[in-house]
């Protein structure tokens, strides 16, 4: 009994750590063993063109009787061996199949699998409080702008909080260069800084921007000290601080100022801000030409305009100022607008 013992664990042990490689020798050396026996027994009819398909019915044990064994012989063999060494091996076939189909979607929900993508919204960080809301509206964005992918890219040891809807990669430093690598960073067309301290999104910033500086970066920060240090260092990079307090001070003196900020922020609902880029070949035209008909035509208002596209937008701006090729228009509209007709807009 003790050397049954050992010999089944020996085997259970060797078997738990078969790799695919001696898998596929032991199903090649299964098939190409019996059909030899099976010719050799005068099996023709089952060793035929048909073979394969019996010899996956018959081990499967779905066995539909439509081929079987004709001789003596060929029936006990069929018996003693194909089918117990068959229901063994595809047993464990499929078993390796269906876990090596586990691990991979564990893998993607952990973020350890690689991505591919590109012209994508790479988030860099994780706060439980923000993050969550943060990508919501995100893929609401995105939804009406080019079905841009969303990816998430995180340190903490989290899984994938909207597995199917977004990508999601975990790394161990948000500089650590092949790490980074997975989630396409040099490919990303926007990058989104928020992590949970100051310190890490003031480090990743900077790391981004030294990887992928033709990439729109925005960063949050509480401390505007920092946000300025950034700043200095990376001028295109766009940083956000937090308005907690300001929005609290213009609800106290301004009732209601807190849910028109959440409104013209918020894509979900309401009149929300966008903005769009004067287009290449038109001419340039004062904000009054455009002032009218935006309101006429899409019932939207223009707020801003950002001339330079350097991130200093012009809030209310004068009725006379230019815009040109390349200038920023910020407006105000219950969704955002996919085309404007030019045309008309500067038509006389």
């Amino acid at each position: 009994m003790p050397l049954i013992k050992r010999l089944r664990k020996l085997i259970y042990h060797h078997f738990q750590d078969l790799k695919w490689q001696g898998l596929l020798v032991l199903l090649a050396s299964y098939i190409l063993i019996n059909w030899l026996v099976l010719r050799g027994l005068g099996e023709t009819a089952l060793a035929g063109d048909d073979y394969l398909y019996w010899l996956v019915v018959t081990a499967s044990t779905v066995g539909y009787g439509d081929l079987s064994p004709s001789t003596p012989a060929g029936k006990r063999y069929t018996a003693l061996v194909v089918i117990p060494f068959g229901l063994g091996l595809f047993a464990m076939t499929v078993g390796k199949i269906a876990a090596f189909s586990a691990y991979q979607w564990r893998k993607g929900l952990m973020g350890l699998k690689d991505v591919n993508l590109s012209g994508h919204i790479l988030v860099i960080g994780w706060d439980p409080e923000r993050t969550p809301h943060l990508l919501r509206l995100l893929q609401i964005e995105a939804e009406h702008n080019q079905q841009r992918t969303i990816c998430l890219c995180v340190s903490a040891e989290i899984e994938n909080p909207m597995p199917g809807d977004i990508e999601f990669v975990r790394v161990s430093a948000y500089n650590d260069g092949a790490e980074m690598e997975r989630a396409c960073i040099d490919r990303a067309s926007s990058i989104i800084i928020d992590c949970a301290r100051d310190d890490s999104t003031l480090a990743a910033a900077l790391y981004s921007h030294s990887r992928n500086p033709g990439a729109h970066t925005i960063a949050y920060f509480r401390d505007e000290a920092l946000a300025r240090l950034l700043k200095h260092h990376c001028p295109n990079i766009e940083c956000t601080p937090s308005v907690a307090v300001e929005l609290m001070v213009k609800a106290a003196m301004d009732p209601g100022s807190s849910a028109l900020h959440h409104q013209l922020l918020s894509a979900a609902e309401g009149m929300t801000q966008y903005a769009i880029r004067y287009p290449e070949g038109l001419p340039p035209l004062p904000v009054r030409r455009l002032f009218a008909p935006l309101k006429e035509r899409y019932q939207a208002t223009l707020i801003a305009v950002d001339v330079e596209a350097d991130g200093q937008p012009e809030i209310n701006p004068a009725l006379d100022l230019e815009i040109h090729t390349g200038s920023l228009i910020y407006y105000i509209a219950p969704r955002r607008i996919r085309s404007f007709d030019w045309a008309q807009l500067t038509a006389d």
